[in-house]
């Protein structure tokens, strides 16, 4: 079979599979199974070896461990010390509980590596209590699900370990990178809720004094640790990303454990067993995205990719806007993690032809992901969000819409310059960085 054939039969099962409403994981093992029946040189057998291969990585084991570590945080009650740091920095501000909504996704996603995690925790906590205080609904579910994508953006990330193992892309130097798109995002967002206070007459919370500023730093000092050791830790060479995972996990319960008491040997089972259950979906999606990609590649689709694009001469900047735009449009439909896989394997030598910095095309590609999480019909972030304000999803698109324009500004903005993404991981890692 040509490449052209295989990638039909690939997608185009996988499209009717996703149509049919079968999950993501499975419709991209399923989508794999007529190739290896078709193909004569490949056996059905490997579809299953290559998911176990896929499974063999040292730097997968960071997955797991990350999102205990987010789990083992968020039943700590570390979530409401953020909130007060942030009302006792931003509360002041028109539409000061949207503002501390904006500031406490960017310090959590400092902890968690994951915006699902983020959009859970952060959400319960602060949905009703903005709705309470006279916020529209719409508004107070936008803000939240499109705040917490920060936290596949603002290292430790999820997505970036994933990626660096991946591609052999220094995980150090895509956690640096991301911090300025992450600044840059909570910034733009923090503007829009000022307006949106200005123009709807949302509340303010009376400016904290200096002891209350000092006494909510102190309660939260603890948590905010937590991405000092972990991205310290792997830049300065101390450990790898899935030491660092471990030594998350150990911080965490150490925290909620003998520090804040709020963890008990009673509760414990419960959050290792929902972390489990979350890693082995992602994992799953993993083992089958990685057979997909290793189709993709056998077949040398991503060579012929790379021969078109070669052929239309295309520079960093029409490269990177194709990435971005590739990755907005399958972003809403699957799972970030399996999106890298696939999308990103194929366009990573598109990406090299151009000449773009492996850092540059993984940042371009995490922020464009990023946009799924409350894009539908995927929108998992947006889902719970909903979920947790009482509405319908449709309901609060409009304000989702208007968040979304200035994020868009961010991205083309790490598009068009990419020295201002890398200056910070060549500032600090110049050795590895190049």
């Amino acid at each position: 079979m040509s490449p052209g054939e295989v990638a039909a039969i690939l997608f185009g099962t996988f499209g009717v599979l996703v149509i049919l409403r079968v999950p993501v994981a499975f419709a991209l093992g399923l989508a794999c199974v007529p190739v290896f029946f078709l193909s004569d040189r490949l056996s059905p057998t490997l579809l299953f070896d290559q998911m176990f291969v896929s499974y063999n990585s040292f730097v997968l084991l960071a997955v797991p461990f990350f999102l205990l570590a987010a789990n083992l945080m968020n039943s700590a009650g570390i979530t409401q010390r953020l909130v007060d740091l942030s009302k006792a920095l931003v509360g002041h501000l028109p539409g000061g509980l949207g503002h501390i909504n904006v500031m406490v996704s960017m310090l959590f996603a400092g902890i968690s590596g994951s915006s699902t995690a983020d959009a859970a925790g952060i959400g319960s906590l602060l949905i009703p209590q903005m709705k309470k205080q006279g916020y529209d609904a719409s508004f107070s579910v936008a803000i939240t699900a499109c705040s917490s994508v920060m936290g596949v953006i603002i290292p430790p990330s999820i997505l970036m370990v994933v990626w660096g193992g991946l591609m052999s892309v220094s995980i150090g130097g895509l956690f640096l990178a991301g911090v300025l798109p992450g600044v840059l995002i909570a910034g733009s967002m923090m503007g829009l809720v000022y307006i949106y206070a200005i123009r709807r007459g949302y509340p303010v919370y009376a400016r904290s004094t200096l002891p209350e500023v000092g006494h909510a730093v102190f309660s939260a000092v603890l948590p905010l640790m937590t991405p000092l050791i972990i991205v310290g830790g792997i830049v300065g060479g101390f450990f790898t990303p899935t030491e660092a995972s471990v030594v998350a996990v150990l911080y965490a319960l150490a925290i909620g454990l003998f520090v804040y008491r709020t963890v008990t040997f009673r509760t414990l089972p419960k959050v290792l067993y929902d972390s489990a259950r979350f890693a082995a979906i992602s994992l799953f999606c993993i083992g089958t995205a990685s057979a997909f990609g290793w189709i993709l590649a056998f077949f040398q689709i991503p060579k012929a990719l790379v021969s078109v694009m070669a052929a239309w001469g295309s520079g960093p900047i029409e490269t990177g806007l194709l990435v971005a735009a590739s990755f907005l449009i399958v972003g809403m439909f699957i799972d970030a993690i399996p999106a890298i896989i696939i999308l990103g394997t194929v366009l990573f030598p598109v990406a090299q032809a151009a000449g773009m910095h492996p850092i540059h095309f993984a940042i371009i590609g995490v922020v464009s992901l990023a946009f799924g999480l409350v894009t539908p019909p995927y929108g998992l972030c947006l889902l719970i969000a909903s979920s947790i304000g009482e509405i319908k999803l449709i309901h609060a698109l409009k304000d989702v819409a208007v968040i979304l324009i200035p994020m868009l500004g961010v991205l083309l903005f790490v598009i068009l310059f990419p020295e201002a993404i890398l200056a910070l991981p060549r500032w600090i890692m110049p050795k590895f960085i190049g």
